[in-house]
């Protein structure tokens, strides 16, 4: 064998390799995606306490589409928490202009990690109305 049939050869293959890894990476998730994939990760294994609604706020950042944001707080263990969740996804699963101060509400919650919860997904919903 020649070298130059050789280096064809080689050359080649890592031809054929580069193209195969670019073709089966994973491509990176976006925060939507990591937001929706959170969601359905608390409604498998969240618990579920009681809590209140405290806000909702439309927020604009610049440069980004408008968010909507559901602000509760709710307790575990003794401990207060206070988060939010962007429900801008969600809106039509949820009337907001009914979410008012002090509506009681179902939260779910990691158990390993309190602060990570939610109050609406796309298969359950925390608040009362």
């Amino acid at each position: 064998m020649t070298p130059i049939r050789l280096y064809e050869m080689i050359l080649g293959g890592a031809v054929a390799l580069l193209a195969a890894y670019l073709l089966l990476r994973r491509k990176p998730k976006g925060p939507d995606e990591v937001e929706r994939e959170r969601r359905a990760w608390l409604d498998r294994v969240g618990r579920i306490t009681d809590g209140t609604v405290i806000d909702v706020q439309e927020m604009q950042p610049e440069g980004r589409k408008p968010a909507t944001f559901l602000i509760f707080q709710y307790d575990v263990a003794g401990v207060s928490y206070e988060a939010s969740q962007d429900v801008t996804y969600l809106r039509q699963l949820i009337n907001l202009h009914s979410c008012r101060l002090g509506l009681p509400t179902s939260v779910r919650y990691d158990p390993q990690n309190p602060g990570n919860s939610i109050v609406v997904s796309e298969r359950w919903m925390g608040l009362r109305q």
